[in-house]
């Protein structure tokens, strides 16, 4: 049996890679409960008011912010997986020998925004933190905070695919998912 020599360079693409795929396990895992959370929410409203008349007015609002954690949550599920049909679409009508270098442009430009957004939306939150939810009373601080979240680990998840790419290994969830 014959042992493959590895860099520097590839084991920490290794090392990250794993990181990025457990990261975007919990991920998953966290969007599928919220989503379930929000699913439950909507019919619980439903029938408070059409059966149960209990008055609560904060099933309309929990959810809203639910639906907003799940679905800038899934962004960097999105970004590991490199799931984005429109760009799939472009990158495979390009030769084999430019679509390296074109994801790795469209990469860093996508660091970028991320970086940004999670900057920008920390002084967002901060903002949030003085003003008040209509119903629940709480700080918009918690709805808020998704932004910069969301964002950062996106970013995190675009260097680790960047580095995944440049070491050319396999994504660790292609691995799971054969077998």
């Amino acid at each position: 049996m014959q042992t493959q020599k590895t860099t520097p360079f590839v084991d920490l693409a290794g090392a990250v890679e794993r990181v990025a795929f457990r990261l975007n396990h919990i991920l998953e895992r966290l969007c599928a409960l919220l989503v379930a959370a929000m699913i439950g929410v909507v019919w619980f409203g439903i029938l408070e008011r059409y059966a149960l008349a209990m008055g609560a007015t904060w099933t309309e609002e929990m959810a809203r912010y639910l639906m907003i954690w799940a679905a800038l949550l899934a962004v960097p599920c999105c970004a590991y997986r490199r799931e984005h049909i429109g760009l799939d679409l472009v990158f495979s009508r390009l030769p084999l020998n430019w679509q390296l270098p074109a994801r790795m442009v469209l990469d860093l430009l996508g660091l970028a925004f991320f970086l940004f957004l999670a900057w920008y939306g920390v002084t967002m939150a901060g903002q949030g933190a003085h003003q008040f939810a209509t119903i629940f009373g709480i700080t918009m601080l918690v709805p808020f905070t998704s932004v910069p979240v969301a964002a950062g680990l996106t970013a995190f998840q675009v260097v680790a695919v960047m580095i995944r790419d440049a070491a050319r290994i396999d994504p660790l969830f292609t691995r799971k998912e054969a077998s």
